[in-house]
């Protein structure tokens, strides 16, 4: 058996794909997982990895998967909830934005972060130390949102903020009620990287976006819970 067995979702493309390249350096076994199957398995064959169809917004996917993993590798010590998406919002204004935006966006960026958790949880449970790393963002931080001198006000995007919002109160709900065992649960803002996502534009590649991911995915015993990282440090909530 491997030494180490991960999950990534969304990880056909972008920082998914980063990602699992990344562990991959760290000696980690890891499982390319993706919505689409024909990318998926061209992705996970550049990379020489094992392909794992997954649609975060599908329960029947999501449980095949489940079971794929623990027929298997018996265990998962690591889960990268990678995937997600938004939707262009042209005005820029909360009172321009749908309600079926809204579910659009939560569907995947929260309800399929629940789902594909509770799903692998069992098996992160198996594990000797099991990692859940949740893929947020700073738009998502209350703190920036109440700073009309910081940038997210230049994308003012309620749909896929406030997604990101919800999901670090996810993460803080998983991290205390795992808090007394060996499953460390964090959430992570990559930064603006040269996505399709942000439609190319950014600060960061998706290399360096992928980093403080795989970094709380190997946390050590002694790492932290709980919290919501960037290379620099802690986000303000």
């Amino acid at each position: 058996m491997p030494k180490t067995v991960a999950l990534v979702t969304g990880a056909n493309k972008g920082i998914g794909f980063e990602i699992v390249r990344q562990l991959q350096e760290h000696g980690v076994t890891v499982l390319l997982a993706a919505r689409d199957e024909e990318r998926g398995r061209a992705a996970a064959a550049r990379l020489g990895v094992p392909f794992v169809q997954l649609d975060v917004t599908d329960p029947d996917s999501i449980k095949k998967a489940a079971t794929w993993v623990d027929l298997a590798y018996g265990r998962l010590d690591v889960l990268v909830n990678n995937a997600g998406i938004s939707v262009p919002n042209d005005e820029n204004l909360p009172s321009a934005t749908s309600i079926d935006t809204m579910r659009t966006i939560y569907e995947t960026n929260v309800f399929g972060v629940v789902a594909v958790t509770n799903a692998f949880l069992p098996l992160l449970r198996k594990a000797p130390a099991g990692r859940i790393v949740n893929q947020s963002s700073e738009m998502g931080s209350l703190a920036y949102a109440l700073d009309q001198d910081h940038p997210i006000w230049l994308v003012n995007n309620l749909a896929y903020n406030s997604s990101k919002t919800a999901l670090n109160m996810v993460t803080l709900s998983y991290a205390k009620e795992l808090w007394n065992t060996p499953i460390k649960v964090n959430a992570v803002a990559p930064g603006w990287c040269r996505t399709d996502i942000t439609g190319g534009e950014g600060f960061k590649s998706a290399e360096q976006g992928a980093a403080i991911a795989v970094k709380l995915a190997t946390l050590d015993a002694d790492g932290q819970t709980g919290t919501f990282m960037e290379d620099q440090g802690p986000v303000a909530w």
